[in-house]
């Protein structure tokens, strides 16, 4: 591969860890962590932002003269940790408010414990890159894509153009759809649903470029899912008396978050445990290759800090750290094969272990939920990055670093982001603008399942097709989430076949289209929702 001029590496860690890399990783985890927000609470979705933040690291740097492959990948290494903060926050808790609407949930206890996860996550993670990115040599799909992108050099800012061009108009679109009202939300034919079959489409850009980026097999699994819930099931069971419309919603959704829990346990059972030993005793011997001498020193003060300002005790938060480390070893093991990182399903995994031996108060539980899944995010996060430094040639120090100042950034902007969409949009979960469907499934783990044996047949058949090799996962979210999601994220999954067959040499700028529709959409929405907390207030 031919080098170009803006992709020469560089060999010192200052040339690699710079101050420009710094201030625009920071200014771009603000951005990210915003937009990340917005989408995962509306779509109950959050694709890798990577290739969005590859090229607009490229982009700033360029714009300031000489730069080289390794200041890019470490800025946006930065840029990209902000994104995973604030998905495990949006996938637990709003549950919180679900289960009472007037519930108070206090500025520094959350901001305690979203800190905690990205310390948590920085540090498992960073102990045990050797063993994922070159002992196991774990593709990390969006890494690749990540690298790749940066050594494409993009001389002429074609790319760029692409874009931001792309972001303007979903941002335009998600204006005229939701602050006036000039674009319905979804199309839904009224001759269906009045035979129960509640088929639709989500009107939104953020929809299709998530399908598009997802591709085809797990967004037709994840339409599989919907398909059998709500053009199978439901309309059977109710139409024929079988079922009310409320216990038939309860006995799919149930089944559906069993299936999901379920290829986390796959997870465990067929990718972790049995390497057990590889892949934790780096963290026990200190014989990582990032040196992190002091880290049972600051594990110890992560554990003081949550049982006391996080307010999740001693037992829970011990549970909860050794929990993180297991976890964080299943978000790399998942993320690497399949490019899927369902952290809100480690944080359940967790927060059953913690009910073993705890009686947790409800708050405390998706506390205990968040520090996981910020974890988990953050460490499938670090591995793409390290996966793109890796061919990148980067220190792995300096991403470290990077990682770190990002997500910092990102757990106070995800923190204060969160609390502005409660107060502009008041209720959040099944039937509202903010449907966050992971926070829900946090919140039935919490409140008490609707279908208890549901959930068990579908948890069995969950691990049974993650043994088989068989994507459980997505045919559970899809069975889950809201059928007009389902369509949307499929409808851009089909139109990356059409293209790949069509006209494969216009697929990298369907790719950085999509990326920007999600940016663009997420950054408006949140935008709005500040417009309505200051027009309200």
């Amino acid at each position: 591969m031919k080098v170009k001029s803006t992709a020469q590496y560089a060999s010192s860690f200052g040339e690699q860890f710079t101050w420009r890399a710094v201030l625009f990783g920071a200014l771009g985890s603000v951005i990210i962590s915003t937009s990340s927000m917005y989408v995962a609470l509306k779509m109950g979705a959050l694709p890798w932002p990577t290739i969005f933040v590859a090229i607009l690291s490229l982009t700033l740097l360029k714009a300031l003269g000489k730069t080289n492959l390794n200041e890019v990948n470490v800025t946006h290494t930065a840029m990209s940790a902000g994104a995973m903060v604030a998905g495990g926050l949006a996938f637990t808790i709003p549950g919180i408010w679900m289960l009472n609407p007037t519930a108070r949930v206090d500025f520094l206890p959350l901001l305690v414990v979203t800190l905690a996860g990205v310390l948590l996550g920085v540090i498992f993670v960073a102990v045990t890159r050797r063993h994922f990115i070159e002992v196991e040599r774990l593709p990390f799909p969006m890494g690749i894509a990540a690298a790749e992108t940066v050594l494409a050099g993009d001389e002429g800012g074609e790319k760029a153009r692409w874009l931001f061009g792309s972001l303007g108009v979903a941002a335009i679109f998600t204006a005229l759809r939701d602050k006036w009202s000039l674009i319905p939300d979804a199309w839904a034919p009224p001759q269906l649903l009045a035979r129960n079959i509640q088929f639709g489409v989500w009107l939104s850009p953020m929809a299709l470029g998530i399908g598009y980026i997802i591709g085809p097999l797990f967004t037709g699994t994840w339409f599989l899912g919907a398909a059998l819930s709500y053009f199978l099931f439901i309309p059977l069971a109710v139409n024929q008396g079988y079922l009310s419309l409320e216990a038939a919603t309860a006995i799919k959704d149930s089944f559906g978050i069993g299936m999901i829990v379920g290829s986390g346990v796959g997870v465990l059972l067929k990718g972790v445990l049995p390497k057990a030993k590889e892949i934790f005793s780096p963290f026990l011997t200190g014989a990582g290759d990032i040196n992190l001498k002091r880290a049972p020193f600051l594990l110890a003060m992560i554990v003081l800090v949550l049982a006391t300002l996080g307010g999740l005790g001693f037992i829970a938060t011990l549970v909860t750290v050794i929990g993180v480390w297991v976890t964080t070893a299943m978000a790399a093991t998942l993320a690497g094969q399949t490019g899927i990182d369902p952290m809100e399903i480690f944080g359940i995994l967790v927060l059953l272990a913690v009910k073993l031996v705890s009686t947790p108060a409800p708050q405390t539980a998706f506390f205990v939920a968040a520090v996981v899944a910020v974890a988990c995010g953050l460490a499938g996060d670090i591995l793409q990055d390290f996966k793109a430094g890796h061919i990148l040639k980067t220190m792995p120090q300096a991403q470290v670093y990077a990682e770190l100042i990002g997500g910092v950034v990102g757990a106070v902007v995800a923190v204060v982001v969160i609390f502005i969409l409660h107060q502009a949009y008041g209720a959040m979960g099944p039937g509202t603008e903010l449907v966050a469907p992971q926070a829900y499934a946090v919140s039935t783990m919490v409140s008490g399942l609707p279908n208890p044996p549901a959930f068990i047949v579908g948890l069995v058949l969950g691990i049974a097709l993650y043994l088989l090799n068989i994507p459980g996962m997505t045919i559970g979210i899809g069975i889950y989430l809201p059928m007009v999601i389902s369509a949307a994220a499929g409808l851009g999954g089909l139109f990356r076949v059409i293209i790949d067959r069509k006209w494969p040499a216009f697929n990298p700028r369907a790719q950085l289209i999509s990326s920007g529709f999600l940016g663009g959409e997420g950054v408006a929405g949140v935008i709005i929702a500040i417009i309505q907390v200051v027009t309200r207030s």
